[in-house]
This record gives C-alpha cells, structure tokens and sequence, in this order.
C-alpha cells in the first residue's frame, strides 16, 4: 500500500515549520552569540519559533492520538451532539463556513475510500486531536517564564486555541448528520436480511 500524498495544507505545515524554525535559529544565534544584539532580532526569533512550535506539535500529537483510535468511537457520550449545540452552531453561521476551512488529510473523509461508519470515527479522532490542540496552545505560556512578556504568550495562546476550535466546530457540527445517514443505512441493512 503506497503512503497518501501529503495535501496543500499539509504542506504548507511543513514549510511554515521549516522556514520558522530556521528563522528562530538565525535569530537566536545572533542575538545570543552577541553578534547583533537588539530586542527586535530577539523578537522575531521568539516569535519565528512559537509559530513553529505552535505548528509542530499539533503534528506530533496528531501521530501520538492514533494510538488512542481504538478506543474511541462516534458512539460514546462526548462525542454526541448536546441539546443546546444546534444553536450555537446557527449563531456562528457554520454552514457558511464550514467548507472553506482547511483540510489536513481529506482522504481520511473520501466516502470512495471509506465507510460513513470509518469517516464518523474519524471525525471523533479528528475532534479528540483538536481537543488535545486547545490544551497544547496553552503550554506556550510557559516561554513568558525565559523571555518575559506574558501578554504576548497569552495572545498566541488564545489565538492558537481559536484556530484549533473551528475544526472541533465543524467536526461537531458535520458528525450528527453523518451518524444520522449511517444509522439509516443501519435500518434499510437489517430490513434486508
């Protein structure tokens, strides 16, 4: 089986890593190495390299909760839709929006390469990996504790964890309707034998 062909976002992850952490590397060497030591080197090394943190995790993390996949399942309690969830995702306007945000690995929710019931699961895996994002983001609250400027770190955060709540969003939002077709199909299967 040939491995999947990384997609533009994707992509685009491991340049904006790449290029950041060069970034930081320059930038710290010069400031540090006392080659040319101002506050604006300094910042944009620290910068440059919580972006890249910021990027890298979320793919390490992304690899370390498949080992969880198993265990997790569109079923269980978290991971179904709430009563109240249905209005806040029409205040938000998901249906607008949903479509135009990016996609990491699209193939994982290709209904030609796999079944409602493995796309379900791979939403909730999708949704457990953002959960586990929002978490993360916080930890760059830590780099206030060497370079100062909490505020800073605390922006970052926030924004991060932003980011990463749109796709629980959307995750939570596309879910109810595929288990709803899944459990349909479910029903016309068992009429069947």
């Amino acid at each position: 089986m040939s491995k999947p062909k990384k997609s533009g976002p994707a992509i685009f992850m491991y340049c904006v890593i790449g290029i950041t952490l060069i970034t930081s590397i320059i930038c710290f060497y010069l400031y540090y190495g006392n080659v040319y030591k101002t506050e604006m080197i300094l910042w944009i090394g620290i910068i440059a390299f919580t972006i890249m943190y910021h990027f890298w995790v979320r793919i390490i993390m992304g690899n370390v909760s498949k080992l969880f996949k198993k265990h997790i399942n569109y079923e269980q309690w978290w991971f179904k839709e709430k009563k109240f969830e249905k209005g806040i995702y029409e205040l938000l306007r998901v249906k607008e929006w949903k479509d135009k945000a990016l996609t990491y690995n699209p193939e994982s929710f290709s209904l030609k390469q796999h079944s409602l019931e493995e796309i379900a699961n791979t939403m909730v895996k999708s949704e457990l990996d953002h959960w586990i994002n929002e978490i993360i983001s916080l930890t760059t609250l830590f780099f206030a504790i060497p370079w100062g400027q909490f505020w800073i770190f605390l922006i970052s955060a926030i924004a991060a964890m932003i980011f990463d709540a749109q796709f629980i969003v959307i995750q939570r939002y596309n879910r109810p309707r595929v288990v709803k077709i899944l459990g349909k199909e479910k029903i016309l299967l068992s009429k069947q034998q």
